[in-house]
């Protein structure tokens, strides 16, 4: 029976290429358990990405910030998440943000569930499916397949998660206004490499622009000093500076860089789905014009480690982007 649902939802996948695309993201955590005590980030799509559930709004009178108008239907859907702790009293509600066509929430599960995290999941969109059918609303499939979660362990997440909900309006807001920023890119080559882009394609036009390469075996006094004269050069040239940000040495220059306001290309070992956008300040970056994200492989959700053929590449590749 699972083999034939397995098989069903790769039909389903390659059916929608959008969706196959970032299928890796909805894998669970490899020998996490999924009923134990944690906080969790879950994001639910629906189906097409349909804008079932409400309008972007911009400021106005009444709303100091970008907001989203909720349809019947929306409102219904977030009765029925509030609903979730009735059915599964260990599971407590810390915030929801619903947009036009996806959902974001924060849950603490306080206590072990008595069934895996999918099977809530999994209610509360048969809910959400029994509500559709009171509105007489026929979508078709309401939700995607599947959901993503995200764990939140490490110091600081929960406050940086639910800072990222209450500015999505703002961020789709954004995305909306200046597109150009915000889409994947393809079909560009640097030398003989192909590359998928997202943000200011034009950085790389440039007349000056600096590579940031740092050997690991740097000091913290070296790697300052570097970075010291790096900026300075960069300030004096009005360069972009170039980096896949691997070494220690490398991340923190380019960190100063970005605090410092200039202009950056930043190249990926993990590629660039089709529905991704930059997260934290780095999406007002994108949105100013000075980031620029660059890979040369395809889109994967999976956590691996750079190998070093790839970090040559990739500083190869930084290296000819500067030529």
């Amino acid at each position: 029976m699972e083999d034939k649902r397995n098989d069903q939802r790769k039909r389903w996948a390659e059916s929608r290429p959008e969706v196959h695309a970032t299928r890796s993201m909805k894998r669970r955590k490899a020998g996490h358990d999924y009923r134990s005590r944690c906080i969790y980030m879950i994001t639910l799509v629906t189906d097409g990405r349909k804008p079932l559930f409400g309008t972007l709004c911009g400021s106005d009178d009444t709303h100091e910030h970008c907001w989203i108008r909720t349809t019947a239907l929306g409102e219904e859907i977030k009765k029925e998440w509030k609903r979730i702790p009735l059915h599964y009293p260990q599971v407590r509600m810390l915030a929801l943000q619903l947009m036009p066509d996806h959902l974001h929430g924060v849950i603490f599960v306080t206590e072990p569930l008595p069934r895996h995290l999918g099977h809530v999941i999994n209610g509360f969109k048969t809910g959400c499916n029994n509500t559709c059918k009171v509105l007489n609303i026929n979508p078709g499939n309401l939700w995607e397949w599947g959901y993503h979660d995200r764990i939140l362990r490490g110091e600081g997440q929960l406050h940086t998660m639910l800072s990222y909900l209450r500015d999505n309006p703002r961020r789709l807001w954004v995305k909306r206004n200046i597109p150009d920023y915000f889409t994947k890119i393809d079909g560009i080559t640097i030398g003989d490499t192909a590359v998928t882009a997202l943000g200011n394609r034009f950085l790389l036009d440039y007349p000056s622009k600096i590579q940031v390469q740092c050997s690991r075996s740097l000091t913290e006094r070296e790697i300052k000093e570097k970075g010291d004269a790096i900026l300075s050069q960069a300030c004096y040239n009005d360069a972009v500076l170039v980096s896949p940000c691997i070494s220690p040495g490398e991340k923190e220059i380019m960190r100063r860089a970005f605090e410092a306001g200039f202009p950056q290309i930043i190249l990926l070992e993990n590629g660039i789905s089709p529905m991704q956008k930059p997260s934290g300040r780095q999406f007002d970056a994108c949105a100013e014009g000075r980031l620029l994200l660059l890979s040369p492989w395809e889109h994967h959700g999976d956590h691996r480690a750079i190998t070093r053929e790839q970090c040559l590449q990739l500083n190869a590749l930084a290296s000819k982007i500067c030529e």
